[in-house]
């Protein structure tokens, strides 16, 4: 925890986007949330928080300029290997790459000191923006609204609280899992290169497990399991029926939703194998 003397000044800059045509978030929500804790915090009067909606490409880019953060938080749609999900000039979809993102913050490099992604499978962008930042927050697969508001919550109260960014992750993915919510392991903390002299993930898991925290995890992996072998038969279920399925509208629908499943089940095994990977080391 860090002293009142020697706690910074910090500006956040909350950048927004939910583009016509896109799943709604509940982006007003999550912004709320960050500023009531922030107020409500030990250390309210450290902290300024900056916030931009529907932002496009150089609506971005001028927030950086203008407002100089030192926290920069991203709400919105992420698509892995495509980047992010802005706006263009009418409210539509605008990727945005993450070279072109990683570029803006090499522009930037020396002032920001942490970046939260708080987009589905957003972890991809973090590998080459983390080159420029001390820290960088991604999310590995897809995250629910209701983790990510928690995440969000718990990371804003614990800085607010004194507490540094490793801390704070940690505390955002406890505040996942303390409302039974099976996505704590989706949020990643990665160090950037001035942290460590090369890239490092951090766990949001104590080094070693108690009896109980173990017992968590492998009920945590029966749920996620049962998930798994759910969302497997309703793929199958739409499979049938778009087999016969002559309507293109219809068609189009089932194919949406099977998509979805598909990369819901293998965000499933990715955190199962997560698990595993913390059972058999500890």
């Amino acid at each position: 925890m860090t002293s009142t003397d020697s706690l910074p000044i910090r500006t956040i800059l909350v950048l927004a986007a939910n583009p016509k045509g896109t799943a709604s978030l509940r982006l007003e929500q999550e912004v709320r949330d960050i500023d009531e804790s922030l107020k409500r915090s030990k250390y309210r009067n450290n902290f300024v928080l900056e916030q931009r909606w529907a932002v496009r490409p150089e609506d971005v880019q001028h927030a950086m300029l203008e407002v100089n953060p030192q926290i920069v938080h991203f709400s919105g749609h992420g698509g892995g290997d495509e980047g992010l999900i802005l706006e263009d000039d009418s409210g539509n979809p605008q990727w945005v790459g993450s070279e072109a993102l990683s570029g803006l913050f090499q522009l930037v490099e020396g002032s920001v000191e942490c970046v939260v992604l708080n987009a589905c499978y957003s972890e991809i962008q973090a590998k080459l923006i983390v080159q420029h930042v001390p820290y960088l927050i991604g999310m590995s697969c897809a995250i629910g609204d209701r983790a990510a508001l928690k995440f969000s919550c718990g990371f804003y109260d614990a800085l607010g609280a004194g507490y540094e960014i490793e801390f704070a992750y940690k505390w955002g993915c406890s505040s996942i899992r303390m409302a039974g919510i099976y996505e704590h392991l989706t949020p990643v903390l990665t160090k950037g290169v001035s942290q460590v002299g090369s890239t490092k993930k951090i766990s949001s898991q104590p080094n070693t497990l108690s009896t109980w925290e173990r017992q968590q995890f492998e009920k945590d992996q029966a749920s996620l399991q049962q998930e798994y072998e759910i969302l497997g038969e309703r793929i199958q279920r739409l499979n049938n029926a778009l087999a016969i399925e002559t309507d293109v509208t219809v068609r189009f629908k089932y194919e949406q939703v099977i998509q979805q499943d598909q990369l819901k089940r293998d965000c499933i095994i990715q955190k199962i194998e997560d698990i595993d990977s913390r059972l058999q080391s500890r």
